[in-house]
C-alpha cells in the first residue's frame, strides 16, 4: 500500500510540475493562480518563482519514492528522508490551506483538492516508511 501511495504522490507531484513549468513558460493562465491578481501570463519575477518550484516538487516525488523504498537513496542520507516527508505533507497542509482562501475558482477547487490528497499520501508514506535506503 506504501508503495502504491508514493507512486500515486509522485504522478500527482509530476502533474503539478507540468502545470508549474506551464505557467514559467508563459502559459495564460495567471487568473487561475496566486488569487487571479494577474490575468493572463505571470510577470517575469513571478514565473522564475514557478519555475523553481517545479524543480521542488520534482525533488518532493524523490523524496517519497525513496522514503516508499521504490527507489535508491544514499544510505548516508537514509535518516532524512522519513523529517523530509513530514515537513513535504506539512507543506503541503498549508499549501491547501492557501489554495482553498484563494479568489481563483481553480485554486479553491482543484489545486486544493490535488494538494491535500498528496497531503495526506505523502503523511501515509512518512508514517509507513519503507526500506529508506532504497535498495530490494
Amino acid at each position: 500500500m506504501t508503495s502504491l501511495a508514493a507512486v500515486v504522490a509522485a504522478a500527482l507531484f509530476m502533474s503539478m510540475v507540468v502545470f508549474q513549468a506551464a505557467l514559467a513558460l508563459g502559459a495564460p493562465v495567471g487568473a487561475n493562480v496566486l488569487g487571479g491578481r494577474y490575468p493572463g501570463s505571470l510577470p517575469v519575477r513571478i514565473r522564475v518563482f514557478s519555475g523553481i518550484a517545479a524543480v521542488v516538487l520534482v525533488g518532493a516525488a524523490i523524496v517519497i519514492l525513496a522514503r516508499a523504498g521504490l527507489i535508491g537513496w544514499p544510505s548516508d542520507g537514509a535518516g532524512l528522508l522519513g523529517p523530509a516527508s513530514w515537513a513535504i505533507a506539512g507543506f503541503l497542509v498549508l499549501n491547501t490551506l492557501g489554495n482553498l482562501t484563494s479568489r481563483s475558482r481553480l485554486e479553491r477547487t482543484v489545486l486544493a483538492a490535488t494538494t491535500a490528497v498528496l497531503a495526506v499520501l505523502c503523511a501515509y508514506v512518512a508514517l509507513a516508511g519503507g526500506n529508506s535506503t532504497g535498495q530490494a
